[in-house]
C-alpha cells in the first residue's frame, strides 16, 4: 500500500497541507506527533520537558515504522525532525513511499512560528534574532535529510490549494 509522507521544517505546513490532500484524494491522514501524544497522554512540550529528546526520538522512529509498515493507504505528516534522526531518512526511499518535501524560506518559517513559540519546545526560549538563526543552522543541517525526499515543493508565496494542487500533479 502506498503511503504519502510529507516532510519539512516545523512551520512548513505539514499538518494542514496533510489534511486538505487527504480530503482531495481521499486518503486517511495521520500526524505523526499526535500519535506520540496519544500513545504519552502528554504534549509533545512535556514529553521534551520530562522524558527527553531521545526518549520522544525513539517513540517517533518506531511509530513512523509501523505507519510505512501498516497495509493502510496513508498520508503521513511527520514532526519537522524525524527524517534527521535514526535510519528515517532512508525510509523514504521504500517503493511503497512517496516522500514531499515541503521546502519554505528561513523568512516564510519564521513569519509562521514567531507568534506560536510557546508550542515549540526547540524554540520557545529564544528571542526573535535568536530564533531566526536556530532556523538558518537548522535547514541548513537538515537539508541533506529533507532533500532525501522524493519531491520538493516550495510553499514561499503559495496558497494551500495551489501546493495541494502541486502535490496532487506529483501524484498522479
Amino acid at each position: 500500500m502506498k503511503k504519502v509522507v510529507l516532510i519539512g521544517y516545523m512551520g512548513s505546513g505539514k499538518s494542514v497541507l496533510s489534511k486538505k490532500m487527504s480530503d482531495k484524494i481521499g486518503i486517511s491522514f495521520v500526524e505523526l506527533d499526535e500519535m506520540i501524544e496519544k500513545k504519552c497522554d502528554l504534549s509533545i512540550e512535556k514529553i521534551f520537558a520530562t522524558k527527553g529528546e531521545l526518549f520522544f526520538r525513539k517513540l517517533e522512529h518506531q511509530l513512523f515504522l509501523e505507519l510505512l509498515e501498516s497495509d493502510d493507504n496513508l498520508i503521513i505528516s511527520t514532526g519537522g525532525g524525524t527524517p534527521c534522526y535514526f535510519n528515517n531518512h532512508e525510509l523514504l526511499q521504500k517503493d511503497n513511499v512517496v516522500s514531499i518535501y515541503l521546502k519554505a524560506s528561513i523568512d516564510t518559517l519564521f513569519n509562521r512560528l514567531v507568534d506560536e513559540k510557546h508550542k515549540r519546545p526547540l524554540i520557545a526560549h529564544l528571542n526573535d534574532e535568536e530564533t531566526k538563526e536556530f532556523i538558518a543552522k537548522h535547514l541548513f543541517d537538515r537539508s541533506f535529510y529533507y532533500n532525501q525526499a522524493n519531491f520538493k515543493v516550495s510553499v514561499d508565496g503559495k496558497s494551500i490549494d495551489s501546493i495541494v494542487e502541486e502535490m496532487y500533479q506529483l501524484l498522479t
